[in-house]
């Protein structure tokens, strides 16, 4: 790019060239980290030997910058001993510094490789004005080439950055503004920012402008602002003083991130906490109950009964996780239960039921009913024999109630306990919380059994 701030660094190398007749002629600027030398313009006979660039304290380029003074000096090889290597051979040098913002950052050098041409007074009164030219314009190219960034960032950015004066009256726009509020730069431009800001919210805008008068700078205050469209927007507002070459605050710059997916992720984690909290303590609630109706004649019968009824519990909290706690599919969870009595395609058990996503808390009293039921048909009923067979099925009722049935057939021959066991009491207590109805027959068939919950 011919306008390259670059380029008038190669010019300043050719004009040098020229103007002192030399045999080469060059610019040597500080790295970065200002520990080395780099060469980005050389010309003459001398270019092709510096490319590769030097220590900052290897050679005479260093010590102009550390006495901040031109060097004007004949066989260098006397004070540094590596020019007697270099070819062509240099006779004759003469280094000015090379200022950016006032400070020296690099060197311009001439330098005569013929033994009977030397420079004087005249080539360094032309050279440092020549740095004192290319200096002004290389800053001032550098300086346009960064506006250029500046505004290309500012231009490009996602977040709305707006300036305004000390009245509040709006003057740039980017398209990020555009995109966040909906108004063109051509719409606001000339008008008071509390367009966009909310009726309930003018106040906010005299405490701003307020502070930015005090030369306080405002960092991601969250508020609220106001779309063209009349809708409402959370934003992270970052507002600074503008001041002008004097040092006077003239203005204010915004920038203003939309951070309304933030604020609905808050809202949801907010919520999911809730419910996570409110979960467990059921979950902690129907483990005690759990706990406390289990009975067995021996410490491992109990041990055993209370741990499955527990994993019960636990598995059915596998579905919820599947489901990001929004329920459990019922047909998965009678599949899960019964899955320790009999593989997938076993005659022996029939699931029929539309698909059905029930929520945590009948899910779990579900699960904790289904394996009560599924566990006394193993012991005693249908699942204890080959040719036993059992019929899962559900339904919702017109009121939305859900009814399911659990029926036993081809089992031991079954009569109607002479009192409640510990199971159906375990049962009969979770269901009564949903304020459902449990209802068992003793069939000479087999069991059947029928729940419904709201």
């Amino acid at each position: 790019m011919a306008s390259a701030p670059e380029s008038i660094l190669q010019k300043l190398a050719d004009t040098a060239l020229s103007m002192c007749r030399a045999d080469s002629a060059g610019v040597s600027l500080l790295t970065a980290d200002r520990e080395r030398f780099f060469w980005p313009a050389a010309v003459g006979r001398w270019s092709p030997h510096v490319g590769g660039g030097t220590p900052r304290d290897f050679g005479p380029c260093g010590v102009v910058l550390d006495l901040n003074v031109p060097l004007l000096f004949s066989h260098p090889e006397r004070d540094f001993p590596y020019f007697g290597e270099v070819q062509p051979a240099l006779e004759d040098a003469l280094l000015i510094p090379f200022y950016v913002d006032g400070e020296a950052v690099g060197t311009i050098w001439v330098v005569a490789h013929d033994e009977g041409h030397h420079f004087d007074t005249e080539d360094l009164r032309l050279m440092s004005n020549l740095a004192t030219f290319a200096s002004a314009a290389y800053q001032a190219l550098a300086a346009r080439d960064a506006t250029q960034r500046i505004a290309s960032i500012v231009e490009n950015s996602d977040d709305a950055i707006i300036s305004k004066d000390l009245n509040g009256v709006i003057a740039s726009w980017n398209k990020g503004a555009e995109r966040i509020f909906g108004y063109t730069a051509e719409e606001v431009i000339g008008k008071p920012v509390t367009i966009l800001i909310p009726s309930n919210r003018h106040n906010e805008e005299p405490e701003i402008l307020a502070r930015i008068r005090s030369g306080d700078r405002i960092d991601h205050y969250e508020t609220v602002r106001q779309r063209k469209d009349g809708s409402l927007v959370d934003i992270s507002l970052t507002v600074s003083p503008m001041k002008n070459a004097e040092g006077i605050i003239v203005g204010a710059s915004k920038i203003a991130r939309d951070i309304s997916e933030r604020k609905r992720s808050d809202a949801q984690i907010a919520i999911l906490a809730r419910e996570a909290e409110h979960r467990a303590k059921n979950v902690l609630a129907t483990v005690q109950a759990t706990v406390y109706l289990s009975q067995a004649d021996t410490p491992e019968g109990l041990k055993q009964a209370i741990a499955g009824r527990i994993q019960a519990l636990a598995d059915v909290h596998n579905l919820f996780v599947q489901s990001r706690w929004t329920g459990a599919d019922l047909r998965n969870l009678v599949r899960q239960e019964i899955a320790p009595y009999c593989r997938d395609g076993d005659a022996r058990v029939r699931i029929d039921g539309a698909e059905l996503l029930l929520e945590p808390n009948v899910a779990q009293t579900v699960a904790v009913t289904l394996h009560e039921l599924a566990t006394n048909a193993a012991k005693y009923g249908a699942l204890s024999v080959p040719v036993g067979r059992v019929d899962v099925a559900w339904s919702r009722a017109g009121d939305g109630e859900l009814v399911l049935r659990w029926s036993e057939t081809g089992g031991p021959p079954v009569a109607p306990p002479t009192r409640r066991g510990f199971g159906t009491r375990v049962m009969e207590n979770m269901i009564q919380q949903l304020n459902g109805d449990m209802r068992f027959d003793w069939r000479r068939e087999g069991l059947l059994c029928e729940i419904a919950v709201p």
